[in-house]
């Protein structure tokens, strides 16, 4: 069952890309490192705009990715209607650690890496050795152990992902994950799906 697991996690690190559409980065000059912008699935002009602060080792975030999010792709981000946002909220130091190795993959693989990891965040964040389990994470989508090091030793990385943190709560006063900000209006807590739809729907007719 094990290499069963393996593998389909292999399929989805390395050919996930093709399925994440409209991810990108935004926000960043030419010539920026690609790892230290906004992350983003959508449309730049889609007229609703989400930001999600979340935590890898919080299971309501798991929850939002696993039973709500996957829909609100499929029905508003790859129809043009909204575009998400993904900003680190870090709860914890495996929570920065996964956050860095979901950067570390550049933008191609950084939505494949936070899905693996929400999907999988029993297994890595309970592990008796977690950090382990985070590299064996990042070797099925080609990150090695040496290059995972490398981004846990980078400042510049480090440093962007706390401060998504700190500006997330001096900006929109986010003190537990996940928020999530909805045209400027924040949202705590984890919506269901009907909600949700709800308030983008309204949005949509305003």
């Amino acid at each position: 069952m094990k290499y069963i697991q393996r593998f389909v996690l292999t399929l989805v690190l390395v050919f996930g890309g093709f399925f994440a559409v409209g991810a990108q980065a935004q926000s960043g000059s030419a010539g920026a490192d690609p790892r230290l912008q906004d992350m983003v699935l959508g449309k730049a002009d889609a007229p609703i705009t989400i930001i999600e602060y979340a935590s890898l080792t919080c299971p309501h975030c798991a929850a939002l990715h696993a039973n709500v999010l996957p829909a609100i792709k499929t029905e508003y981000i790859d129809t043009g209607k909204v575009k998400l946002i993904y900003r680190d909220f870090p709860l914890d130091q495996l929570a920065f650690a996964g956050a860095v190795l979901a950067r570390c993959g550049g933008p191609e693989k950084y939505f494949t890496y936070l899905n693996v990891l929400f999907a999988q965040q029993r297994q890595w964040s309970g592990a008796a050795d977690p950090k382990a389990a985070l590299v064996q994470i990042g070797r099925l989508g080609g990150i090695s152990a040496e290059q995972f090091d490398k981004c846990l030793a980078d400042k510049p990385l480090g440093d962007y992902i706390l401060n998504s943190r700190l500006e997330g709560t001096q900006k929109h006063n986010v003190s537990s994950t996940p928020t999530l900000i909805i045209n400027g209006k924040t949202e705590s807590g984890v919506p269901s799906l009907d909600e949700l739809r709800k308030k983008l729907d309204a949005l949509a007719k305003s």
